[in-house]
């Protein structure tokens, strides 16, 4: 049986491939869509990988650990005021900022993968580690949720 495409058809599908292929690559500055696949966000020792622009909505981080140790992800909606540290200087004051604290991925170990569903509000938002000294080394990041 022979299939019938109308007059300009095969144009429509070399189309569809290209904005789908546009779709599907972006970059970390690019806004990651809420209900698509899960965001990658790369943790390691002294650093966090994230997109500095994520779309509203719900959400799922995908976080890899890729450093030899385990790490605690807090996502703090900003108010423009220094994150604080306890008296001990090397850890974030998590009572100090328990009103701003979205969500809190405990005890991600090496070497995993883990899916951290979120709700997000736009704002802009501080994704840090509170492991001893690593919010000091400069595990933070900014992401702006639009």
């Amino acid at each position: 049986m022979k299939s019938y495409l109308p007059p300009g058809a095969a144009h429509l599908g070399v189309i569809a491939l290209a904005l789908l292929a546009v779709a599907c690559s972006s970059s970390r500055d690019d806004a990651a869509q809420p209900g698509g696949k899960p965001i990658g966000v790369k943790v390691a020792d002294f650093a966090i990988e994230a997109p500095k622009r994520i779309s509203a909505g719900n959400v799922v981080l995908r976080v890899r650990n890729g450093g030899p140790d385990m790490h605690e992800l807090i996502l703090v909606r900003a108010d423009g005021a220094r994150v604080p540290l306890r008296p001990d200087n090397l850890t974030v004051d998590e009572d100090a900022i328990e009103q701003r604290t979205v969500s809190i991925l405990e005890d991600d170990h090496p070497n995993t993968v883990r899916d951290w569903h979120l709700s997000l509000k736009p704002g802009r938002y501080v994704l840090l580690c509170n492991m001893s000294g690593h919010y000091l080394g400069g595990m933070h990041t900014q992401v702006v949720v639009r």
